[in-house]
């Protein structure tokens, strides 16, 4: 009776123990704060100098946390623009473009694998119309195939309203988005010389001045 008696006195004594060390770590641990992505801007700093992007968060909550989780991680850093056409958009955020093209997998096919499959979002297409400077995310047929391909708009695009999720625009820089366009291309719209997304920075909009 005495050995149970003890067995249970040193159990008790155990988990309080733990208790007690897990308070103290609790206190001494920092709490990350997610992040405020309806404040957030994003820098692309590409070959031709930066554009600036703020997020539409109120109506595609879920592609502007992803583009911004993903940013966050470096994922567009050393990505290519590899699709411009003047007078309509400039394509990015393949991964695959960050090495030299292979044939069995071309630029413009990559997206954010994990764990062998692909991410993808579903569609949150909204009353935002596709007008100059707007960001929009890249899908294929099905609606719900977005994953971190994006264009910006460089001229009014009313066809395809509600048909893209776009998620943010454009606040300073279109001059350069305008640059991009306007490189020279091949027949499949890629350009003849890289115009890679260096790095994305980001920043706080009411940090700004």
């Amino acid at each position: 009776m005495k050995s149970k008696t003890a067995l249970v006195i040193l159990l008790l004594c155990a988990v309080a123990a733990a208790g007690g060390a897990a308070q103290k770590k609790g206190k001494g641990s920092k709490k990350v704060a997610p992040p405020d992505y309806a404040n957030t801007l994003a820098i692309l700093q590409t070959d031709m100098g930066d554009i600036t992007l703020k997020f539409h968060y109120d109506v595609a909550p879920h592609h502007v946390e992803n583009f911004v989780n993903l940013a966050a991680k470096g994922f567009y850093d050393g990505t290519l623009f590899h699709r411009v056409i003047p007078g309509f958009m400039i394509q990015g955020g393949d991964p695959l473009t960050k090495k030299p093209e292979d044939p069995r997998r071309p630029y413009g096919t990559g997206g954010n694998v994990v764990d062998g499959q692909e991410v993808r979002v579903k569609a949150e297409f909204n009353e935002t119309p596709h007008k100059r400077g707007v960001v929009s995310m890249a899908r294929a047929a099905d609606p719900n195939s977005a994953s971190s391909q994006f264009f910006i708009v460089v001229k009014d695009s009313p066809f395809l309203d509600r048909q893209y999720s776009a998620f943010g625009e454009v606040v300073s820089g279109m001059e350069v988005a305008d640059k991009i366009a306007a490189v020279p291309r091949n027949a499949s719209d890629r350009p003849n010389q890289p115009v890679h997304i260096k790095k994305v920075v980001l920043s706080q909009a009411k940090s700004m001045s």
